[in-house]
């Protein structure tokens, strides 16, 4: 099984519009996030979690098994939504080349994110009069403590709150996935142990009030106990990423658009 991570930055990506901060002027092609997103794959799977404005960049030369002589990801399973901000499903419209090959891409959310993407996207969504170029899903709601099957892949929602919004994580076997959580209660950490890979947002040092700061991601590191930690949903006021990573202990580190990690 492996992650690759399509984007690690926070909703305004990195480098952001007009800025002059320093790591915004990064040199260094780390500290240039896309919004946040992974892509995970075993077997013949390709599963996407979110779908966010930059998923079109994301799918141009995307690190996979199957792929054409580019690196274009050819082939789409699904996507799981963690939540409904537009950071995570602005890029819906741009599942259209998967659906022309393969037809409608299951998609995977709460109910509450269903229905928004149904108004978001009502021409999608649409039973009649539909535009012909319009891209098609199949919708399956996410219930908490319901586990998904995909594929042979038994599949865990985890609950957290992003503020007093309730999103979703997922966990992959050995592999957690948890992006724009501020709390998530005890029960649901139970779900987290024995991972070998655990991703989480950190979204900088200094405090904030609906997303994990180091600290508070770090604290729930100790309850979870991973083997590795990769920080993702990262702002550009966290720092220069070889300077943050320097500071880190030796199991967590900052991931990077681009990297591949491997799992038996």
């Amino acid at each position: 099984m492996t992650i690759t991570f399509l984007g690690t930055g926070t909703s305004q990506g990195i480098p952001v519009i007009g800025s002059d901060h320093p790591v915004c002027l990064s040199d260094d092609p780390r500290d240039t996030r896309l919004r946040v997103s992974v892509l995970i794959e075993w077997d013949q799977y390709h599963y996407v979690i979110d779908c966010g404005p930059d998923f079109r960049a994301q799918m141009l030369g995307t690190l996979s098994r199957k792929r054409t002589p580019s690196g274009d990801l050819v082939s789409l399973d699904g996507i799981l939504f963690t939540h409904e901000h537009a950071d995570h499903v602005a890029g819906l419209d741009d599942i259209r080349p998967f659906v022309f090959r393969q037809g409608a891409i299951s998609i995977y959310a709460h109910r509450r994110v269903l229905t928004t993407l149904k108004e978001r996207f009502d021409y999608i969504f649409a039973t009649e009069n539909r535009y012909p170029g319009a891209p098609s899903v199949s919708t399956h709601e996410v219930l908490n403590n319901e586990s998904l099957s995909l594929g042979e892949m038994e599949v865990i929602p985890i609950e957290g709150y992003h503020g007093k919004l309730q999103v979703f994580g997922y966990r992959f076997d050995k592999i957690a996935y948890l992006t724009d959580i501020k709390t998530i209660a005890s029960e649901e950490l139970k779900k987290l142990q024995g991972l070998d890979i655990l991703v989480i947002n950190a979204l900088r040092y200094e405090e904030h009030y609906t997303h994990l700061n180091v600290a508070e991601a770090l604290e729930l590191i100790k309850q979870i106990q991973p083997k590795k930690t990769y920080f993702t949903h990262i702002s550009h006021h966290m720092g220069f990423h070889a300077e943050v990573e320097a500071k880190l202990p030796d199991n967590v580190h900052l991931a990077y658009d681009g990297l591949t990690l491997t799992i038996p």
